[in-house]
């Protein structure tokens, strides 16, 4: 099979390389750099501690192949809650993570103190602790799955901007090309790059905001807490945090952070733990939403996938939902298949959907 894929990020090198692992013949375009968008300015966490069996078995399988890849940090997760719903939500959530095989354990805030002392327990109610998680670097993954996609047989064009004319024909600035099957992985950028040709996707963009602080002297987990809506992971001797998102026009939006983002990120830091950092650097990034939280990771058209609607997660699930798509698009089994397929079908929706757009990129639902 001749097959191409749009979009250089995290999903759509995955599913390059699992489609060149199983003999296709592949092109990879990317209108800029490789990981230029969402996944470049991923905060890089990644966990399996998810309530539900599919997303849980999805994590499981994207966990396995990262640290096959040599690119997984162990870094355990942490959420807490402060009032008595979340603390009752977590509760259930854990459980049900126990059930689903995930090594979680619920904490009292005076076990999670005592295991980091640097943390401010007191008003938490509850806390859950995944401790098979852990973090990436998201240049790294990018790095690494080009260069083992290119080895595999794959060519990559970078600063090539395409267009479709057809479900499987590729416009480039110099060329038009037509392939057996074509995979569009490009974001925000994916619903009017298959709007081109008739394909309507229930799918919403969100800018969603992060920064790095100067150095902290603390040993502290990745950390979620579900009240006050804000996470935070260690990177290197420092910090990475971001919280909640809002819905913004894909063609006009701001890559830089919010000053009053910046102010309240250190504020919650100084509130949760005896830490006072300040800001290193901070930025913003898309992500994007669907109705159910699911994302669209399918067939669309005769010969034309489409990956799209992450909800923030896409850098986490990337080398098992590319090997999905790949075994999909070659209509082969995949580890996945008896899980996933109506789960992510993107046809599910008829693309005219009214919906709020994803608040928190932490999370799995949509509000």
């Amino acid at each position: 099979m001749n097959a191409a894929v749009v979009g250089g990020g995290a999903v759509g090198l995955s599913t390059a390389l699992a489609l060149a692992r199983r003999g296709a013949s592949v092109t990879l375009f990317e209108r800029d750099t490789l990981g230029s968008g969402a996944s470049g300015r991923a905060a890089g966490l990644c966990y399996d501690a998810f309530a539900d069996d599919v997303d849980a078995a999805v994590a499981a399988d994207a966990l396995g192949r990262y640290r096959d890849l040599g690119l997984f940090e162990p870094q355990p997760y942490g959420w807490v809650a402060r009032d008595e719903s979340d603390a009752t939500a977590v509760r259930e959530q854990i459980a049900q993570m126990q059930s689903n095989g995930v090594a979680v354990e619920a904490l009292t805030p005076a076990a999670l103190g005592d295991r980091y002392p640097a943390l401010d327990t007191s008003g938490i109610e509850v806390a859950g602790l995944a401790r098979d998680a852990g973090v990436l670097d998201p240049d790294e993954v990018v790095a690494t799955l080009a260069e083992q996609a290119r080895a595999d047989g794959a060519t990559i064009e970078t600063e090539t901007p395409v267009s479709l004319t057809s479900p499987t024909t590729v416009e480039t600035p110099s060329e038009t090309r037509t392939f057996d099957a074509v995979v569009a992985a490009a974001g925000p950028e994916t619903k009017p790059l298959v709007a081109d040709i008739g394909v309507s996707l229930a799918l919403k963009t969100y800018r969603a905001q992060a920064l790095v602080t100067e150095p902290v002297d603390a040993t502290l987990p990745s950390f979620y807490d579900a009240t006050r809506e804000f996470y935070w992971r260690p990177k290197a001797d420092a910090l990475l945090l971001g919280d909640g998102a809002h819905e913004v026009d894909p063609m006009d939006w701001n890559p830089d952070a919010d000053a009053e983002f910046v102010t309240r990120s250190l504020d919650r830091v100084e509130q949760t733990s005896a830490l006072t950092p300040a800001c290193d650097r901070a930025w913003a990034g898309l992500c994007t939403a669907t109705p159910d939280g699911a994302p669209l990771a399918g067939q669309v058209a005769d010969g034309l996938w489409v990956a799209t609607g992450w909800q923030g997660h896409g850098l986490m699930r990337a080398p098992a939902m590319g090997d999905y798509l790949a075994a999909d698009v070659l209509n082969r089994p995949s580890p996945l298949s008896e899980h996933l397929p109506d789960r992510v079908d993107p046809t599910r929706f008829d693309g005219s959907e009214e919906f709020a757009a994803l608040d928190d990129p932490t999370r799995d639902w949509v509000e």
